[in-house]
């Protein structure tokens, strides 16, 4: 019996399974960058949302056929400028999907990478408004009784920013 987790006419792909690397690759190192900054606690929601936002970024701004070296100056630079607060970052999600699916490559690593963009934008999760500074900002910087609904992405991408300059 063959595995379903298989591509093409008898179940392989050019005589191997398709396992999709680049994707796991990506969650690893955004596991491993979430695990180190230690900023929530790992399972909960918080991290879940960092976790797939953060694996999106790194998967994202790479080649289609997966990061080619370890950690770079260069690489966590393009994570943080993606990730920064003034950067459209769901435009540039879809931007990258589209062109990823119309290049008809990254199989399975396409379809975790849609699924988790997919999570990201619609579950909204109620938390304090992070966008709802006010004039005297250095008093009171955010209000954590004033919660508001926001897509989780809006939760997960300052805590992946946030984990990458702790890094």
């Amino acid at each position: 019996m063959l595995p379903e987790s298989t591509n093409g006419a008898g179940g392989t792909s050019g005589g191997g399974l398709a396992v999709p690397m680049a994707w796991l690759c990506a969650e690893y190192l955004a596991d491993e960058v979430l695990r180190a900054a230690a900023l929530v606690a790992p399972g909960s929601l918080e991290y879940r949302a960092g976790l797939q936002a953060l694996a999106l970024t790194v998967h994202l701004s790479e080649e289609p056929d997966g990061p080619e070296g370890a950690w770079g100056a260069g690489r966590t630079d393009a994570w943080l400028r993606h990730t920064a607060y003034d950067r459209p970052w769901p435009p540039w999600v879809e931007e990258q999907l589209a062109a990823r699916r119309t290049g008809g490559g990254d199989g399975p690593d396409l379809a975790l990478a849609e699924s988790a963009w997919r999570r990201l934008r619609d579950t909204w999760v109620r938390a304090a408004d992070l966008d709802g500074g006010t004039a005297d900002a250095l008093e009171c910087p955010v209000d954590e009784d004033e919660q508001i609904w926001l897509p989780a992405w809006k939760l997960g991408l300052p805590l992946a920013h946030l984990s990458l300059h702790l890094r």
